[in-house]
C-alpha cells in the first residue's frame, strides 16, 4: 500500500469519527426535550386504590406526628414484591413543608408528595431542609424544585417546556385520627402528571 493510500484512509477515518461526534452531540442536545415519560413504565399496571402513606419504619404517616420541614422516601403504589417496590418510578419524596410555607397546619395542606425522578435525565433528587435551602435538588445536573409546587426553578429542568418542568404529584387525604392516605393516582399530565415526564401546573 502506498503512503498516499494510507493517508487517504486515515483522513476518511477521522472524517467518519467527526460525523459520529456531531450526531451524538445533536442527540444529546435534544434528549431533555423528548417526551420520554410517555414511554416509561409508570406504575399503571397496578389497580390503584386509596392507600396508606407508609413510612420506611412501617408506620402510617400522621399529620400530628410527622415533623415539620422534613421528608421521607415513600413507595407508591406498593405491590408486595420487594424487587418491584424498589423501582425508581415508585419512589416519592413525602414532604412536610416548613412553617413559613404552611407546615404548621395539621391537615393535608401541610404536605406535598412528588416523584423522585428528576425531569431532566431521571436522576433521583431529594429535599433539603436546611435554612437557606428548603428545596428539592438533583445531585446530577443541579435542577432545583419548589417544594410548594414541584416546579423546577433552576438548572436544566427549569429550561424545559411544560409539562416537563413540574414533577408528578400524589394527592392526600387525612382520616379522623390524622392518618394520611394516598388518593388513587391518575397518570395524566392534567391530574397527577406522568412520572419522568411532568405535569401541567394549575394556577
Amino acid at each position: 500500500m502506498s503512503e498516499q493510500d494510507s493517508g487517504t484512509r486515515n483522513v476518511l477515518s477521522r472524517r467518519d469519527f467527526l460525523k459520529l461526534l456531531a450526531a451524538a452531540g445533536t442527540a444529546l442536545t435534544f434528549t431533555p426535550f423528548v417526551p420520554w415519560g410517555q414511554f416509561m413504565p409508570n406504575p399503571s399496571n397496578t389497580v390503584l386504590q386509596k392507600a396508606q402513606v407508609m413510612l420506611p419504619d412501617g408506620t402510617q404517616a400522621n399529620v400530628k406526628t410527622f415533623p415539620k420541614n422534613s421528608s421521607q422516601v415513600v413507595t407508591y403504589p406498593l405491590t408486595g414484591d420487594s424487587v418491584l417496590d424498589q423501582e425508581a418510578f415508585r419512589k416519592w419524596q413525602f414532604i412536610r413543608l416548613p412553617s413559613e410555607l404552611g407546615g404548621d397546619t395539621e391537615d393535608v395542606s401541610a404536605f406535598r408528595v412528588y416523584s423522585m425522578v428528576c425531569l431532566h435525565l431521571w436522576c433521583l433528587w431529594k429535599y433539603w431542609p436546611q435554612e437557606g435551602r428548603k428545596r428539592g435538588e438533583c445531585p446530577c445536573h443541579g435542577s432545583m424544585y419548589n417544594p410548594l409546587t414541584g416546579k423546577a426553578f433552576a438548572g436544566p429542568a427549569s429550561l424545559q417546556a411544560p409539562p416537563s418542568n413540574v414533577l408528578a404529584t400524589l394527592y392526600l387525604e387525612a382520616d379522623n385520627d390524622g392518618n394520611l392516605w394516598f388518593l388513587p393516582a391518575k397518570w395524566d399530565i392534567n391530574v397527577n402528571g406522568i412520572i419522568g415526564y411532568g405535569r401541567i401546573l394549575k394556577t
